[in-house]
């Protein structure tokens, strides 16, 4: 758990020599739970920031009828401005929200008219992030280790160790 709060606060920059220093620890079992962890627990990767490219990020927030929310989605996810498409739930009636990246205003123009004219879409509305006031960490997650072949906390007794 020592480990897995260190690679948390890091946000997985800590190299294993280090983990394997403050834990003390040797580095060839650093190495065996840090990809444990990194198989079972953790997410990390590296992206590209579009923004830095000159590109806007948008968000359709778009209504749909008739059952075809998923079709829709799937439609949307083959145009190459679309990243993600997300099945919503809430207090309006929006089922999906799509991020999308954008150069040029006509193109935002295009991309709305063409989803409005998509069979099963009722609305689109498109709203763009204009400043960024702060943030915070995500919550940390105070979640029971489980065991890969149930979904039951295992007992502090069972030798599991990160």
């Amino acid at each position: 758990m020592r480990m897995l709060k260190l690679l948390l606060d890091s946000e997985g920059s800590i190299s294993t020599h280090e983990l394997s220093q403050q834990l003390d620890v040797p580095v060839s079992t650093i190495q065996r739970r840090r990809k444990r962890l990194e198989e079972k627990f953790l997410v990390k990767h590296y992206s590209l920031d579009p923004m830095k490219f000159g590109y806007r990020r948008i968000d359709l927030l778009i209504y749909t009828e008739g059952g075809t929310t998923i079709d829709i989605a799937r439609e949307l996810l083959k145009r190459e401005e679309v990243t993600s498409v997300f099945r919503t739930a809430g207090e309006h009636t929006i089922e999906l929200l799509v991020e999308v990246y954008i150069k040029e205003n006509l193109v935002l123009l295009d991309l709305v008219e063409q989803v409005k004219a998509m069979k099963g879409v009722r609305d689109v509305i498109w709203i763009e992030i204009t400043e960024t006031i702060g943030g915070n960490s995500p919550p940390r997650i105070q979640a029971p280790l489980f065991s890969s072949s149930s979904s039951q906390p295992l007992p502090e007794s069972s030798g599991y160790q990160c």
